[in-house]
């Protein structure tokens, strides 16, 4: 039974398909211009994800230290650790951390100065490495309120979650830590650890700017954190 309409030709569907070619070319169907999805991320990429970070964290603790006249020095490993937490989330970032300090407690010179071996915790640093993981995972944590941040204002969320995670955790270990490796009272470990503040907060700047960045680049990191 007929319709009454003419039945398409080869010609009209040559015709169709360059207009919807035209279509595309001018912002058409929204489907033809998103990325292909990306595959689900495996355990295999989480392992690299994790060895990466850790040796970045200790490239960037046996650089030379800068010295304070304390027995503390001012080294990159606040930097490494809050970008770790920033760029991989709590569980990874926090992973990445353990396993640099299994390393270097374990006796590679990996920790800061280019030391190693347990015999760091008996030092006057010890409050500071115990912060590192706890510090971490409370970055990662604080920094998944980027997700919903725009971008524009990703980097000042990203800044808050690295230092609210240095100041809630790494200075108040670090304080106690100090205090009683060294036998000075609270009030001067507190004065002591002072000095770092300045450095710190540059630190904790510039790993925000670093971590976004990275998740501008790589999204993924940013939509499926653990």
């Amino acid at each position: 039974m007929s319709s009454g309409f003419p039945s398409p030709t080869p010609d009209d569907a040559a015709t169709g398909g360059r207009a919807a070619d035209g279509l595309t070319a001018l912002g058409g169907p929204r489907e033809a211009l998103l990325p292909a999805p990306v595959a689900r991320r495996s355990p295999a990429g989480d392992v690299a994800l994790v060895g990466v970070l850790a040796a970045f964290i200790a490239a960037c603790a046996v650089l030379p230290p800068i010295p304070t006249g304390t027995a503390v020095p001012i080294t990159l490993q606040t930097f490494a650790i809050t970008l770790a937490g920033l760029l991989l989330g709590a569980r990874r970032g926090a992973l990445a951390v353990a396993l640099y300090l299994v390393v270097g407690l374990a006796g590679v010179p990996v920790l800061a100065g280019g030391t190693g071996g347990i015999g760091v915790l008996a030092g006057p640093t010890v409050g500071y490495l115990a912060a590192f993981v706890p510090a971490t995972a409370l970055t990662g944590w604080f920094a998944g309120a980027a997700r919903k941040a725009r971008p524009a204002s990703r980097f000042l969320v990203l800044a808050a979650a690295g230092v609210a995670a240095t100041w809630l955790v790494v200075r108040p270990l670090g304080i106690a830590g100090l205090a009683w490796r060294t036998g000075m009272s609270v009030r001067a470990a507190f004065v002591v650890d002072l000095r770092f503040w300045p450095g710190d907060l540059i630190k904790c700047l510039l790993a925000a700017a670093v971590a976004a960045a990275a998740l501008r680049a790589f999204p993924d990191l940013l939509r499926d954190r653990r």
